[in-house]
């Protein structure tokens, strides 16, 4: 599902709520009492339904004849939607989805660049060599590191030529940008260049092994850097 549009004030109204549920200051199996956030956020009934349509369509909330609008189980949410994942960070670094979209990572994009190996075009390896030379480029730069190094994982998801795995985009970017905020927010890093370009070298190469390595290695390094960059925020 693409992400929702922040802008306005219909959208900070589901960010609000939305945050709200998320960090549990609203609760599972709570009614939300809807006049209060009618003049809580000065907006409309008409606005405040629709921004909760927003979170309906997400499985966060629902509604009910009788009992009015509620917050739906956990299990009940999209929690692989972008806004979703993103809302969770919206206090900070959460280290604990920080862990688990690395799961998610470590079983998928291994086995991605494995996949790719077999199946990336010079389109596709063209596309990872930019990102790699806006890497190059961003050393210094956070939001340039961050935007270069998105670059590079939604290149290597589409080298794949499956659309499923592509769609896992949203689950990636999102995870990523939280994670890489983090580390790049500090002042020393290492340079992530080398161990991008090792997953490129081994797609050019058309070796599954040693793209599936390099990457393995990659998110290794991946899980130095944060903990690095706790270590940095520790000290402070």
């Amino acid at each position: 599902m693409a992400q929702y549009a922040r802008r306005g004030v219909h959208g900070q109204t589901v960010e609000a709520i939305a945050r709200r549920i998320l960090t549990g200051e609203i609760a599972v199996g709570a009614t939300l009492n809807i006049v209060a956030l009618q003049e809580e956020f000065g907006v409309s009934l008409t606005a405040l339904r629709e921004a909760l349509k927003v979170l309906s369509a997400k499985g966060i909330v629902d509604a009910r004849q009788k009992r009015g609008t509620f917050v739906r189980p956990r299990a009940d949410w999209n929690l692989l939607d972008g806004d979703v994942i993103r809302w969770q960070f919206a206090e900070g670094p959460d280290e604990r989805l920080l862990e688990k979209l690395h799961e998610v990572r470590a079983i998928i994009e291994p086995a991605a660049a494995r996949l790719a190996a077999t199946r990336a075009t010079g389109d596709d390896l063209a596309a990872l060599d930019q990102a790699l030379a806006e890497m190059t480029d961003a050393i210094g730069d956070p939001a340039a590191a961050i935007a270069a190094d998105l670059a590079f994982h939604r290149a290597l998801l589409a080298a794949t030529h499956n659309e499923l795995l592509e769609r896992m985009e949203v689950v990636m970017e999102t995870g990523l940008a939280e994670r890489d905020r983090l580390v790049h927010g500090g002042d020393a890093h290492d340079d992530p260049v080398p161990s991008h370009r090792a997953v490129v070298d081994g797609l050019r190469e058309r070796d599954e092994t040693a793209a599936e390595t390099a990457m393995r290695e990659l998110l290794d390094k991946a899980v130095r850097d944060v903990e690095k960059a706790r270590g940095r925020r520790g000290s402070q």
